[in-house]
């Protein structure tokens, strides 16, 4: 009579399993009793034919003989666990072989089953190691989400400007509380280097949001061809070396916060499937025809011109129209009057602390440089340069010197900016600073210009620089 599959027997995920059993008639009972209990199950008579199948399709789970036709299980076991640390392998060994078993075990196999096997007793033992597979899983991710909730924000400044973010985030964090459900969009503009990451943290900090995930996406840095996958998430097979289901970093945000910092970058073929997702609250895996509903709030923001790039048909008119529902515009450091000392002090003390060392201020001629400063690299430029000159400083008081800036070209540059100043004599100088600051680093240089890498190419070229 044939066995009966319940509901408590199929997996919420099927499972892959890969067979490794010479013994064909106890193998096909094996595979049968396991497809029945909801598991895929792909079955290897030798070593050789079993690493064709890992190789093509990678496995959550190997069952493993340990004395097959061209060798031994054990040398599968190390090759395996060589490349990939985390699958998990029960071996299976007959009477009289217990000493492969325990060397199996100290190589890294879950765990060792003596022949012959029951069944229902493999069953069970191959639920266990799942089970506990995912509970490690969730006790893993359930820890960072308890430590991210315990990260103070620290958004520091005593200006008008800075003081009227913090009353607009207060009033949109307030927001989440409400039972209309998700917050709107939330678009944060402003030069790199101003905070726009620290607003979006301290929005989902004094949120009721607080306590569910926060994931920061640098749409920048994501690799050009794999940013559909990164974002969206794809099914097992969609793509060559797709060798499992992985949700993408939308689907990562669950009913938290999902932050998309340099919105401005992600491809324009790319643009109309995330204005679905904002539209739908939904979203299609790549290779799947499955929709998965998204719940989580979400926040963008970018350093470039976005209302340009939509005039240039760079970024799609109607994802910026979804996007700027709210929008936030962080000031840039030279506007925020006393606040840059006020950031010095607090990057060479923390800096300071981290190091065991001593700071015991700046003197005047250190404030005074500062203060003169331009700052185009902003709170971010202002962070790496204090934390650089404690360093080299050893402790104690900073002077001028040790910060490393040139205050008699910092006071010429500032006198060069008149009315008479044409655009292009602007525009180079701006250009030639950020490339000294970045060490002729393009790709760093554009960013902190808020233009594109081969704009900033053209511009060197048309400057002879």
């Amino acid at each position: 009579m044939a066995e009966s599959m319940t509901s408590t027997d199929v997996p919420i995920q099927t499972k892959q399993i890969l067979l490794v059993e010479d013994e064909v008639v106890f193998a096909n009972a094996v595979k049968k009793h396991l497809q029945r209990k909801g598991y895929s199950v792909n079955l290897a008579t030798d070593l050789d034919t079993a690493r064709q199948c890992y190789k093509k399709n990678t496995p959550d789970l190997i069952l493993l003989d340990m004395r097959l036709p061209d060798g031994s299980g054990l040398d599968l076991l190390c090759e395996i666990k060589s490349k990939n640390t985390s699958i998990e392998i029960l071996v299976m060994s007959a009477y009289g072989e217990l000493e492969d078993a325990v060397s199996a075990m100290k190589l890294g196999a879950s765990d060792y089953l003596k022949k012959p096997i029951d069944l229902e007793e493999l069953f069970v033992n191959v639920k266990k190691v799942f089970e506990k597979n995912d509970l490690a899983q969730k006790l893993n991710y359930s820890e960072k989400r308890e430590q991210h909730a315990s990260e103070e924000v620290n958004f520091l400044g005593e200006c008008e400007s800075i003081n009227s973010i913090r009353m607009q985030v207060e009033k949109i964090s307030a927001l989440s509380q409400s039972e209309s459900g998700i917050p709107p969009t939330i678009l944060i503009l402003g030069e790199t280097g101003t905070g726009k990451d620290v607003v979006a943290r301290l929005m989902h900090s004094k949120s009721s949001l607080s306590k569910k995930p926060f994931v920061h996406v640098d749409c920048a840095s994501l690799p050009k061809d794999l940013i559909e996958s990164e974002l969206f998430g794809h099914e097992k097979g969609a793509f060559t070396n797709a060798n499992a289901s992985r949700a993408g970093l939308i689907e990562a945000a669950e009913d938290g916060v999902l932050f998309l910092d340099e919105i401005a970058e992600i491809p324009i073929d790319l643009q109309s499937k995330l204005l679905a997702v904002l539209e739908r609250r939904s979203l299609r895996r790549l290779g799947s025809t499955k929709e998965r509903p998204i719940a989580a709030w979400i926040i963008a923001a970018t350093n470039r011109d976005i209302q340009l790039l939509v005039d240039s048909g760079e970024f799609r008119s109607d994802l910026y129209y979804r996007l700027n529902v709210i929008s936030l515009t962080m000031p840039a450091l030279r506007e925020r009057d006393n606040d840059v000392i006020l950031l010095a002090n607090y990057c060479a003390t923390m800096t300071s602390k981290r190091y065991s060392l001593e700071f015991d201020g700046f003197t005047d001629e250190a404030i005074k440089l500062i203060k003169n400063y331009s700052w185009y690299g902003n709170v971010r430029e202002l962070k790496h340069l204090i934390e650089r000159a404690v360093l080299l400083n050893g402790g104690g008081t900073l002077d001028a010197n040790i910060l490393g800036i040139d205050i008699n070209k910092t006071s010429e540059e500032e006198s060069d900016v008149n009315d008479e100043t044409t655009l292009g004599e602007a525009e180079l100088r701006l250009i030639k600073t950020a490339l000294e600051r970045t060490n002729r680093n393009v790709s760093k240089a554009a960013r902190e210009l808020g233009i594109t890498r081969m704009a900033l190419r053209y511009r060197i070229k048309k400057y002879n620089l």
